[in-house]
C-alpha cells in the first residue's frame, strides 16, 4: 500500500525558511515523478514543483528562484527547500507521487507564514 508522509511544517516569519520533508513508501520511489502541491484557504491546489526520474524539475510561477526540490532515490524521500518565504506561501502543502495514471498523495502539512 502505497504511503507518503511529509514532515517539516510549521510557522515561520517572512522572509525565513523551511525545509519540507516526503518520506516514500509501498512504492517502486525511482519509477515515480515526485512532486509538492500547495492549497491555501480558498483557493485551489496549485503545483509548488516536480521532479521527475532522470531529474528534470518544474517549479510552479509563484515560487521560482525561492524553491528547491530534491529526491533522494536510496531513502526514497523527496524534500523542498523553501527560502524567503512570503505570507502568500501559507498553505497546506502535500506530496504526490506519479506513474503514469497512477498517483498517491499525502495527507499534507501545514506551512504558515506571518508578515
Amino acid at each position: 500500500q502505497a504511503q507518503l508522509k511529509e514532515s517539516g511544517g510549521g510557522f515561520v516569519q517572512a522572509g525565513g525558511s523551511l525545509t519540507l520533508s516526503c518520506a516514500a513508501s509501498g512504492i517502486v520511489f525511482s519509477v515515480n515523478t515526485m512532486g509538492w502541491y500547495r492549497q491555501a484557504p480558498g483557493k485551489q491546489r496549485e503545483l509548488v514543483a516536480l521532479i521527475t526520474t532522470g531529474g528534470g524539475i518544474t517549479y510552479g510561477g509563484a515560487v521560482k528562484g525561492r524553491f528547491t526540490i530534491s529526491r533522494d532515490n536510496t531513502r526514497n524521500t523527496v524534500s523542498l527547500q523553501m527560502n524567503s518565504l512570503k505570507p502568500e506561501d501559507t498553505a497546506v502543502y502535500y506530496c504526490l507521487s506519479r506513474m503514469g495514471q497512477y498517483e498517491n498523495w499525502g495527507q499534507g502539512t501545514q506551512v504558515t507564514v506571518s508578515s
